[in-house]
């Protein structure tokens, strides 16, 4: 069974959606105003209160400090390589698409390749948690996000105002 809830984001952001298969978090994305308007949550786990205390705490501006259940599912070998790698870049700070690739082909073996981190980093299934937005190019672009440039935006500002 799937369950989904959303959560209203500070302003200049746009709200997120979870999804939870009822015991870990499987997504966690940003929607549009009218998909938040039709989306209709259900189901109160468990999940969705840890989910919701970690991101309280964040938009608060400061670091969690812990990581809620999640399920990262349906990624290639590669791609739930980059996204533990992830949780390596500290709140408040970024790296580039190029640094990212360096540390996967360490831990993998395999050869850098920043590209296929960007690529790997589309499919990131969650969101905020999972901080994919802290990734900009090797000048200090923003380069793409899944979520929008405009929201990786918010979050890298949330993150520098953070004590």
């Amino acid at each position: 069974m799937v369950f989904g809830r959303l959560y209203a984001t500070p302003e200049g952001l746009n709200d997120l959606w979870a999804v939870s298969d009822g015991e870990a978090l499987v997504g966690l994305r940003f929607v549009s105003p009218a998909e938040a308007a039709r989306l209709r949550g259900g189901g109160d786990v468990p999940v969705f209160r840890e989910v919701e205390r970690w991101l309280d705490c964040y938009f608060a501006g400061r670091d969690p400090g812990f990581v809620p259940a999640c399920r990262f599912s349906g990624l290639s070998p590669f791609g739930a390589a980059v996204i533990r790698e992830l949780f390596g870049v500290p709140f408040g700070e970024t790296i580039c698409y190029g640094e990212l690739a360096e540390r996967v082909a360490r831990r993998t073996g395999g050869r850098p390749c920043a590209r296929a981190v960007g690529q790997a980093l589309g499919c990131n299934p969650i969101c905020v948690i999972a901080p994919c937005h802290r990734v900009v190019g090797a000048r200090g672009s923003l380069g793409g996000y899944s979520g929008g440039v405009g929201n990786k935006r918010a979050l890298l500002a949330l993150e520098a105002k953070a004590p």
